[in-house]
């Protein structure tokens, strides 16, 4: 999976693209990191263009959200397509996770 960090208005965005899976944990909490050093009021996931997620992201989606809540530093998903959308559902993760149509509209989510 390649994963680009940027901070934009003090949000640290991971734009992910590829398969979201046990394969890419190193690099995902290597640019977890690197985001989190930049000490944001904020952590937006691009999910725009993955097209898959495993057990493994799933439980990283679940220890992200714990860990953003305990910190006081939001964490929200956008762009997350159908088959992504179907497997937070099926796992009812979905309703525990702030999810976005676009990364436009959960930047605004931020303010």
């Amino acid at each position: 999976m390649k994963i680009e960090v940027q901070v934009q208005s003090g949000v640290a965005i991971l734009q992910l693209q590829g398969e979201f899976t046990v394969e890419s944990m190193k690099s995902f909490a290597d640019a977890l990191a690197s985001a989190k050093a930049e000490q944001p009021r904020g952590l937006l996931l691009d999910m725009s263009r993955v097209i898959l997620m495993d057990s493994a992201a799933l439980e990283q989606l679940i220890t992200l959200h714990e860990d953003c809540r305990r910190q006081n530093c939001p964490l929200k998903l956008a762009g997350l397509d159908e088959t992504c959308q179907k497997i937070l559902e099926i796992t009812r993760l979905l309703p525990r996770l702030d999810t976005y149509g676009d990364l436009a509209e959960a930047m605004k989510s931020f303010v």
